[in-house]
């Protein structure tokens, strides 16, 4: 009966982190096709509408004296148009709409995610991946209709010793087709790792002797990633903002 009660309780320990991160269709349980609507669907639709919710749905009345929803929307809108600018100048600022959708649909797909028995559709590479080669694509094509086969000066570093550019040209080219993978892999793999965390100490809260620093360890992290949600969307933003300075200024 002993051997039972401990097999019983060892069992109820087990948890998997990853569990949380697995696509389901939302209706049946039948494969996933190509049409097929799932939990990675609904919330990335959440996203969408919140952001139309906040933009347009919340800034509708222009009022003098602004809602929550308005002033919210005004410091978002203020705050990535100055990066923008800051960073690429005044040529890029016509590409500001484009960065100001991406930056919003990645905080409210993170901050959605932290809800209870949610869906963080920014953890999966197959999401980040998309939205990283839109970028790349975007400020490649664009760097070529801008400056033609001058773009290309962009891996040839004009600065260094004659031997060593084509060694750097080698190198900058790399880097270049790198970019769309650590653009990824960068947001995915900080907002899995830190749900991974979150579920873990949700695990140990069903331990009875540790249970009271799980609780403290959960709502500890619970406020990192609140911090890590925007800030992931913001150093995915910065970067395509530098991405977008090199194909308007290609030249070293």
């Amino acid at each position: 009966m002993a051997t039972e009660a401990h097999g019983a309780e060892e069992s109820s320990l087990v948890f998997h982190p990853m569990d949380q991160f697995i696509v389901k269709p939302l209706f049946g349980d039948g494969p996933i096709g190509v049409f097929t609507i799932t939990n990675v669907t609904l919330w990335m639709a959440l996203a969408v509408l919140c952001v139309v919710g906040l933009m347009v749905l919340g800034t509708a009345r222009r009022a003098v004296v602004p809602s929550r929803s308005q002033s919210i929307a005004e410091l978002a809108y203020g705050f990535i148009y100055k990066m923008v600018e800051d960073i690429t100048g005044k040529e890029g600022v016509v590409y500001f709409p484009y960065i100001m959708t991406l930056f919003l649909f990645i905080v409210f797909a993170n901050f959605l995610g932290l809800i209870p028995l949610s869906f963080t559709t920014t953890s999966h590479f197959a999401v980040t991946i998309v939205l990283a080669l839109a970028v790349f694509l975007t400020v490649t094509i664009l760097g070529f209709i801008k400056n033609g086969a001058s773009f290309l000066g962009l891996f040839w570093v004009a600065s260094a010793p004659l031997p060593l550019r084509p060694v750097l040209a080698v190198i900058e080219l790399i880097s270049y087709f790198v970019r769309p993978v650590s653009h990824s892999i960068r947001l995915a793999g900080n907002v899995m790792a830190g749900h991974a965390v979150i579920k873990v100490f949700a695990g140990f809260a069903a331990i009875a002797a540790i249970s009271p620093l799980s609780v403290v360890a959960i709502t500890a992290m619970y406020g990192l990633e609140v911090l890590v949600s925007f800030i992931q969307a913001y150093v995915f933003t910065i970067l395509t903002c530098v991405y977008l300075k090199d194909a308007l200024h290609p030249h070293h």
